[in-house]
C-alpha cells in the first residue's frame, strides 16, 4: 500500500511539474503593451498575447482598432514625453501596471529610403532623434513606472544591420535600400537596452532586445530570392517566428535573461 502512495505521490508530483512549466507562459492577469501595434509584426505580437491570455494595450502614433474589444488601443506618439505620460497614465488608471512592454515602433522621416550620398547631418540627426531618442524616452518612461511596482520586462526592436554591416548586392537594381541611419539607430538601441538592464536589474526589471532578420512581407521576389540564398535556412523569417521570440522573452521562462540581444535570422550572423 506505501509502495502505491509513494507512486501516486511521483505522479502528481511530475504533473504539477508540467503544469508549473505551463504556466511560465501564461500571461493570464497580465498588462502586456505592444508599441507600434499598427505594425506588420506589431499586429501579430497583439494576437499574440491575446492567445497566451493577456490584458494587452496596443499602441500606435495612428488611430487603430482591434476586432476583440477587450485589447485596449491607445494613440501615442514615442518623441513627445506629455504622449507617453498621458497613455501610460491611462494604462495605469485602467490595470494598475504593467507587466511587460514591447518597442517595436518605427518611426522615419518621408524621406527616409535615402542613399548615403543622397543623405545629410540634418537627415540623419532627425532619424536618429525620432527612432533612438522615441526608444530611449518611451524605455525610461516605462520602467520608472515599472520600478514602483517592482517587477516588469521590456524588450526593444533592434535589427541584424545593428549587429552587421549590409550586403548591398540584395538590393541592387531594386528600389529596396537599407539607409545608413537604420544601422546606427539599431545599434544604439541594442546598448541602450543594456544600459537599462544593468542600471534597473536592482529593482527586479528585465530589459532585451531582438534583432530580427528580414521578415516576409510580399516583397519583391528578386529580393527575398537574393535574401533566402544568402541565409543558412534558405528563407525569410515569418512574423509568427518573431512575435514567438518576444512573448518568451517577455514571459516568466525567460525571469533571469536580461541585457541580451536576440538574433532571429534564420543564421543570417552566424556566417
Amino acid at each position: 500500500m506505501l509502495e502505491n502512495q509513494l507512486k501516486i505521490l511521483a505522479l502528481n508530483s511530475h504533473i504539477g511539474t508540467y503544469n508549473m512549466y505551463k504556466e511560465l507562459f501564461d500571461f493570464k492577469d497580465k498588462v502586456v503593451v505592444v508599441c507600434g501595434a499598427g505594425g506588420l509584426i506589431g499586429k501579430e505580437l497583439v494576437q499574440c498575447f491575446i492567445e497566451y491570455n493577456a490584458k494587452v494595450v496596443a499602441i500606435d502614433i495612428n488611430k487603430i482598432r482591434h476586432e476583440n474589444t477587450d485589447v485596449l488601443c491607445l494613440q501615442m506618439d514615442i518623441n513627445s514625453e506629455h504622449s507617453v505620460s498621458t497613455a501610460l497614465d491611462n494604462i495605469f488608471k485602467k490595470f494598475g501596471r504593467i507587466d511587460s512592454w514591447v518597442n517595436c515602433a518605427y518611426p522615419r522621416t518621408s524621406d527616409w529610403n535615402k542613399s548615403v550620398e543622397e543623405s545629410g547631418p540634418e537627415w540623419f540627426n532627425k532619424n536618429t532623434e525620432i527612432h533612438l531618442g522615441g526608444y530611449y524616452l518611451t524605455s525610461r518612461a516605462v520602467l520608472e513606472r515599472m520600478k514602483v511596482q517592482g517587477e516588469g520586462s521590456l524588450v526593444n526592436f533592434s535589427s541584424i544591420y545593428g549587429v552587421v554591416g549590409p550586403n548591398f548586392n540584395i538590393y541592387e537594381g531594386l528600389s529596396i535600400n537599407n539607409p545608413v541611419a537604420y544601422s546606427a539607430i539599431k545599434a544604439g538601441i541594442i546598448n541602450l537596452s543594456k544600459y537599462f538592464a544593468t542600471y534597473y536589474g536592482p529593482f527586479n526589471l528585465r530589459v532585451n532586445c531582438v534583432s530580427p532578420g528580414g521578415v516576409f512581407d510580399n516583397q519583391d521576389s528578386v529580393f527575398v530570392k537574393r535574401y533566402s540564398a544568402l541565409t543558412p535556412m534558405r528563407r525569410m523569417a515569418k512574423k509568427q517566428e518573431i512575435a514567438g521570440s518576444v512573448l518568451f522573452l517577455s514571459s516568466n521562462a525567460a525571469s533571469y535573461i536580461t541585457g541580451q540581444n536576440l538574433l532571429i535570422d534564420g543564421g543570417w550572423t552566424a556566417h
